[in-house]
């Protein structure tokens, strides 16, 4: 055996195309483009969601327009509930955005913190937070417990 017998398999290797060289070529005259027509032209396809004379798939879709304003200066809470400081807390604890943190009560620490008043507290707390709604310090009053709000 020699170099020269060694052969690439038959079929793996192909000769490049020729497009455009006559209609004697095979693909000649359009160069398999069809006749005319937006893909028949050099240069781009049209625009990112072009869709050829059809609305638009973004435009097409309702809630991406016409949703309003959106404040930049929203304010995003951690939200923290009664029944969450019941099971977290023992009786005269005190609970400050930091010990909230530390019982991964807090999406994010750097956010302000709301107290809820979804369930129920019998156990007197000490809350310190930058809100607490009306139902929620009720409850935490009525437990003993006292709420301070943070500047």
């Amino acid at each position: 055996m020699n170099l020269s017998d060694l052969v690439p398999n038959k079929g793996s290797k192909k000769n490049r195309k020729r497009v455009g060289r006559g209609s004697a070529g095979g693909q000649g005259k359009t160069a398999g483009r069809g006749t005319k027509g937006d893909g028949a032209r050099a240069g781009s396809g049209g625009r990112l969601y072009r869709q050829g004379g059809n609305l638009p798939f973004y435009r097409r879709l309702p809630f991406m327009r016409g949703e309003g304003f959106s404040s930049i200066n929203r304010v995003k809470y951690n939200e923290v509930n009664l029944d969450q400081l019941a099971e977290s807390f023992k009786a005269n604890a005190e609970v400050t955005p930091e010990a909230l943190n530390e019982k991964h009560l807090l999406r994010d620490i750097r956010n302000p913190v709301v107290v809820l008043g979804r369930g129920e507290i019998t156990t007197a707390l000490k809350v310190r937070a930058h809100r607490v709604t009306a139902g929620a310090k009720a409850k935490i009053e009525a437990a003993g417990g006292s709420v301070e709000l943070i500047a």
